[in-house]
């Protein structure tokens, strides 16, 4: 144990040190979900069913444009390692008009669920609901994107404090609006689940507002801002970014579009199966943003050694991170285990509901190891910029396995909601080992 110590402790250190700031943000956000989640479920047991269906389409989105401005970590976190700030500059004015034609594209993929919305199965007494809540996360995609881009290069400079800040700021925003604007408290109209959605729109235009003028404005980034303007649009910068990016927003995409599906799924049970998954949702995305935080953590040191041709120290950060994952799992799992109905008796007091979900604990759990496992590798592997792999990992792991899994542990084996739950764990594990594999062939002495 002491040799294993001695041997990552300075790993240890560098990968806490940054991916604190950037769980602290992610802790901010999981905080709005459940605030979210607990304000629309006192509202009604409709407003949180058509909450989950909406989030959860959604997250297929999200991770999508997430995942596009993800490709740009390993660029500039090799670059910082190099001290070349003017390109990074020029490789973030790049970034910026790739991210927003890409999020353009989505919104539009998006906009085409919208109006086949009724075709989805749904209980028709949600409609009502889910289409102008549909619209407002819709609008929100673009400005969550632009932000990303700036996060994703302040992470990759060491900087993640700032976007820290900045995230914890517009959540603060985010549940004011939401007690203004869901009850109609102070005066303001009684909007229920709609409230809900402007504020987080709202939210979502705070924060790229304020990290572009942070980047622009502040004068220890001028040489970032400098190599932004008097750098041009290039399609040789842009073909590399898209090389690096398309993959990741692929992989994320078909990760997440396979619970989107369970979300589907979850619907064609009923409005009381689909509000339980949502609470499992938001409770298992405590672990799975604990694990995401370091992991991008994991991946920006491992950049920085791509930077340095280091390959020993590759691997090293990324068992580093490992153990640190396998710790945070640990806890996770104990969590929900001793305090998961409790946590789940805050979203709503629908004993139906509540019964339903305080089922699922143990397919919840027993994803946990799977998740930071998939999740700490395809970092590792997203840092060294071989991310092709990724792509196809996902393609088997998610679509051809996942999905199927889904789809018959919860109707033709008759497990519903729980046979959901239960198939996450099939995909998770899979990946996680393929991930492991192609990161190890990758820095390797004799790879190329």
């Amino acid at each position: 144990m002491s040799k294993t110590w001695d041997k990552y402790k300075e790993n240890y250190s560098a990968i806490i040190s940054l991916g604190i700031p950037i769980l602290i943000g992610q802790l901010g956000s999981i905080v709005v979900g459940f605030a979210d989640t607990i304000m629309v479920g006192r509202y009604s047991t409709e407003a949180l069913a058509s909450a989950s269906f909406v989030n959860n389409l959604f997250y297929t989105a999200n991770f999508a444009c997430m995942g596009f401005t993800y490709g740009l970590t390993p660029l500039i976190g090799a670059m910082f390692s190099q001290g070349r700030k003017n390109t990074i500059g020029e490789i973030l004015r790049n970034g910026v008009v790739l991210n927003l034609i890409f999020s353009l594209l989505i919104t539009c993929v998006m906009f085409l669920f919208y109006i086949n919305v009724d075709k989805m199965g749904q209980p028709e007494e949600l409609l009502p609901l889910i289409r102008p809540y549909f619209l407002l996360f819709l609008v929100g995609l673009i400005p969550t994107s632009l932000f990303n881009v700036f996060a994703q290069w302040s992470y990759a400079i060491g900087n993640s404090r700032m976007p820290m800040w900045i995230i914890l700021i517009s959540n603060i925003a985010n549940i004011i609006g939401n007690w203004l604007l869901i009850y109609g408290n102070l005066g303001f109209p009684e909007m229920g689940l709609n409230g809900a959605g402007i504020s987080t729109l709202i939210a979502r235009i705070i924060c790229p507002i304020a990290i572009v003028a942070i980047f622009f404005g502040l004068k220890k980034y001028r040489e970032y801002s400098q190599g932004f303007f008097n750098s041009s649009v290039s399609y040789k910068k842009q073909k590399h970014i898209t090389l690096t990016s398309l993959p990741i927003a692929l992989q994320l995409s078909l990760e997440s579009g396979s619970f989107t599906f369970a979300a589907v799924v979850a619907g064609w049970l009923g409005a009381i199966e689909l509000a339980a998954y949502q609470i499992i949702v938001i409770v298992g995305t405590l672990g799975f943003c604990i694990y995401y935080s370091m992991g991008s953590s994991v991946s920006v040191l491992v950049a920085n050694a791509a930077g340095r041709n280091d390959k020993k120290g590759m691997r090293q950060v990324a068992f580093a991170g490992y153990h640190i994952m396998l710790t945070l799992a640990t806890i996770s799992s104990f969590i929900f285990i001793f305090f998961g109905r409790d946590l789940m008796t805050i979203f709503t007091d629908d004993a139906v509901v509540i019964a339903t979900a305080s089922t699922l604990i143990f397919p919840l759990v027993l994803y946990q190891l799977g998740d930071a496992t998939q999740i700490n590798f395809s970092n590792a592997l997203r840092g060294t910029s071989n991310v092709m792999p990724m792509l196809w990992i996902a393609l088997v792991c998610y679509v051809i396995v996942g999905v199927p899994a889904t789809y018959l542990l919860a109707i033709p084996a008759s497990l519903g909601i729980f046979g959901i739950i239960l198939s996450f764990s099939i995909p998770l594990f899979l990946a996680g080992a393929l991930f492991l594999y192609f990161f190890m062939k990758t820095t390797s002495s004799t790879s190329h």
